[in-house]
């Protein structure tokens, strides 16, 4: 077989190739969805009564804003792994915000211990934690599934530890808004560990949930590049 004839047989069945939006076009619409999901659930387990007051304190705001921060950052980093050409710095995106809340919930835990003494830092079970963060994040992390399996899978297991980061890090930072538990070192060891637990859950299940088969069921016709 000659080589037009070969280049006739490959190109018959083609069709153009649409490149996937820039990493945080696609997170700006999975925040979309999350947030809107997050408010649902809220109101439904109906807000803390000392919400108001909560959401003038420093240290509330500020972990707030670390696990915020944290699961946006994911995101982006998640949907980049996904995109061919992007460095593999890409996944440290998340290691500054994430920073930001560890340190704030171990400032908190110091507080505690100078303010109280050993006391301060007494820990009790607070089984609702890893439950709740799935139901908040339960439809962040099915929508960030769906379209993670859009891209490339060229970093599976990276790319769903990563998506599950971001979708329990909202989990967690709805969670706050009706979760009256704010003792520092009860938030780092429930909520912070359920973070971290969930999102290595979501690593381990890389293979499953990304592989070039779903690529080919997401988008057929089409590649996944950039």
């Amino acid at each position: 077989m000659d080589t037009e004839r070969l280049a006739e047989i490959l190109t018959e069945d083609a069709r153009p190739v649409r490149p996937l939006p820039q990493p945080w076009v696609r997170s700006a619409s999975w925040l979309a969805i999350a947030f809107v999901s997050i408010l649902v659930v809220v109101y439904a387990m109906s807000p803390r009564a000392d919400l108001a007051v909560k959401v003038t304190e420093a240290r509330f705001l500020i972990e707030q804003f670390g696990a915020l921060a944290t699961g946006i950052a994911a995101g982006v980093a998640a949907f980049a792994t996904t995109i061919p050409g992007y460095s593999r710095k890409i996944f440290l995106l998340p290691a500054i915000p994430l920073a930001l809340w560890l340190g704030a919930l171990g400032q908190g835990c110091i507080s505690a211990l100078i303010q109280y003494g050993p006391s301060g830092l007494s820990l009790q079970p607070d089984w609702i934690c890893l439950p709740a963060i799935v139901l908040v994040g339960a439809i962040p992390a099915v929508a960030m599934a769906i379209m993670l399996r859009r891209g490339a899978p060229l970093f599976p297991h990276v790319s769903t530890a990563l998506g599950g980061l971001a979708a329990a890090g909202l989990g967690n930072f709805g969670l706050r808004f009706f979760h009256p538990q704010d003792a520092s070192l009860m938030v780092l060891v429930w909520q912070f560990g359920s973070v971290f637990i969930l999102a290595a859950l979501a690593g381990v299940m890389g293979r499953y949930v990304l592989n070039w088969r779903s690529v080919i069921k997401a988008s057929p016709g089409s590649a996944a590049v950039e």
